[in-house]
């Protein structure tokens, strides 16, 4: 016999009782099917999670604030610092010269300050007012554009990205015709008298997780955080909470690292977008490896249904054995027989394990996308790679070859006279 036939002999023998077999394949199945929802589920996040990195263009932008004391809280509070600006919640404020200093860090390029602005209202036209949400950082960022242009700064023009949700809402008819149109911002001062700004709409920026808001260019920053300030009393501690610092973009991670090792000897932590969502990433991952578990063990416990399985099998085809060996067929070749025969109880429970998790998954995450998760915009919570699944058959298959080692080597050491008189 050569190897096909082997094998056309192994998948033939495979459904000689159907029940037992129909048994290991759905243990198989509830595996696989366990294993490539998980694992989906793990590559849908951390796609989603890299897209929206990515749609911010943070791989040169370092977010540097003043460095915390780490001191446990067992050692008591941090001395005070009558020349640290705080603000209202504690936390250290950087001030101008602070961010000279982090603009004169060797490898950094550029330097822009994150200023909280709180308008009161936009307003286009006779189209009514509307609540505005500022985003500093998708004001500072390369943001993911549906439309228009990104805010420059320096031309003296002030500049606006707004929001694709915002379109519609404030009057235009879609994102293109919003661009080079001008809106009207208000902003109240400290004493509460409301001022009033134009900007020209450079450009319509995709919703993302981390560009929610409308962004301003420098000039329009200034114009707002200065209008915003205007009667504040001399005791108010006024400073920026954060400023992005950018590094070459061509940079690699070493030089990276030096950066941030120089912004620390100095007395400020610089962070880019992928440290700050570095421990999400890390439980998500943890999560999934903790499901990933279950799944594994659910192979293992079926692999001791294809050991039963084969062993009864063995058993029952003690006589067939003995007659194959008697014509000739040698042990290598019994062991083969029955090895494929596990390897093809392996692959059929993965395989329709792994078509049913995707046909259910990818029904249940377009919906999850629609509904319950609409305000996570881009997320496909289940992502199915061809990879991914195809590790996974290969992962079960691995397993049910191990698990039909033993009924195999049982059923290759029969002595064929011993067998032959097996009654």
């Amino acid at each position: 016999m050569n190897f096909l036939d082997v094998l056309k002999s192994a998948i033939s023998n495979t459904f000689r009782n159907k029940v037992r077999t129909t048994l290991t394949v759905i243990a198989i199945f509830i595996g696989a099917f366990t294993l490539t929802i998980t694992s989906a589920i793990g590559a849908g996040v951390s796609n989603y999670i890299d897209s929206q990195v990515a749609s911010i263009g943070g791989s040169d932008m370092l977010m540097v604030s003043a460095a915390t004391d780490d001191a446990p809280a067992s050692d008591g509070p941090a001395p005070y610092d009558p020349d640290a600006l705080s603000s209202s919640n504690g936390f250290t404020l950087l001030s101008s010269d602070d961010v000279d200093a982090i603009a004169a860090t060797d490898g950094i390029v550029d330097v822009q300050p994150v200023v909280m602005l709180s308008p009161d209202y936009l307003e286009f036209g006779d189209n009514g007012k509307y609540q505005l949400t500022i985003n500093s950082i998708a004001g500072i960022a390369t943001i993911d554009l549906a439309a228009g242009s990104q805010l420059t700064n320096g031309t003296g023009e002030n500049q606006i990205l707004l929001s694709k949700s915002y379109v519609e809402g404030i009057g235009f008819d879609d994102a293109e015709s919003a661009i080079g149109q001008t809106v009207t911002i208000a902003i109240a001062d400290f004493q509460g008298t409301q001022h009033v700004v134009d900007a020209t709409v450079q450009g319509v920026q995709n919703d993302s997780l981390f560009a929610a808001g409308a962004g301003v260019n420098a000039e329009l920053r200034d114009t707002l955080d200065a209008l915003q300030k205007t009667g504040m009393p001399a005791g108010v501690a006024s400073g920026y909470a954060m400023t992005v610092a950018y590094v070459a973009p061509d940079a690699t991670a070493d030089q990276v690292d030096a950066v941030k090792a120089d912004l620390a000897d100095q007395g400020f932590s610089g962070l880019t977008v992928a440290d700050q969502i570095g421990v999400i990433q890390s439980v998500i991952d943890g999560i999934i490896g903790v499901l990933n578990a279950f799944a594994v063990i659910a192979l293992i416990a079926a692999g001791f249904g294809i050991i039963n399985t084969l062993l009864m099998s063995v058993q029952e085809r003690t006589r067939e054995i003995g007659l194959m060996k008697a014509m000739g067929m040698g042990g290598g070749k019994i062991f083969a027989l029955f090895s494929l025969e596990a390897i093809f109880i392996g692959f059929l429970g993965s395989a329709i394990g792994a078509i049913v998790a995707i046909a259910l998954g990818s029904g249940l995450s377009s919906l999850l996308s629609s509904t319950v998760l609409s305000a996570l915009p881009g997320l496909t919570i289940m992502l199915f790679t061809p990879a991914s699944v195809a590790t996974i058959i290969g992962i079960v298959m691995l397993i049910a070859f191990l698990a039909g080692t033993l009924p195999a080597r049982r059923a290759a050491s029969q002595n064929p006279i011993d067998a032959l008189r097996y009654e």
